[in-house]
């Protein structure tokens, strides 16, 4: 087999009894690298030291990386300019945030009967953030709400 020592120098080819006594000698691991190479590949490491490095690794590459949440800007039928206005401003905020936004009309009682009327302000929210984000979900009724969901243009 092929041996790599613990400074990265290459060793050679040695049998398995040498590369073992080596590792031995020095207190460290022998860690076969590549096993489908010809012939195989082994590495004198300290293995615990190599498995923790690996770890610090993985920890700080999942900090560094931004998650998505969905947040929910919600809605009524009969909103008003000002009302409508300021929760545009939210969802942009989030919109550019690199949020999705969930856009949420909820109806209560006879509202129920001209449900028109929030599919306009579904329309109107999405021509309003159409610069900063794209319409992921298009308008559904979920029970007594319609809901529309907003992912970020890149």
């Amino acid at each position: 087999m092929r041996l790599i020592d613990d400074e990265g120098v290459q060793v050679g080819i040695v049998d398995i009894e040498t590369a073992l006594n080596s590792a031995t000698q020095r207190g460290l691991d022998l860690v076969e690298v590549a096993p489908d190479a010809r012939p195989p590949v082994v590495r004198i490491m300290d293995y615990g030291k190599y498995k923790y490095e690996q770890a610090r690794k993985a920890r700080e590459a999942r900090k560094k990386q931004h998650q998505i949440h969905i947040k929910e800007v919600k809605f009524r039928p009969g909103i008003e300019e000002h009302d409508f206005e300021f929760k545009c401003r939210h969802a942009r905020r989030f919109l550019e945030e690199g949020n999705k936004v969930k856009v949420t009309v909820m109806f209560r009682g006879r509202q129920m009967a001209h449900p028109e009327f929030g599919v306009e302000v579904l329309e109107r929210v999405a021509e309003v953030l159409d610069d900063v984000g794209k319409v992921e979900a298009a308008a559904a009724m979920d029970g007594r709400n319609l809901t529309l969901v907003m992912a970020p243009r890149k």
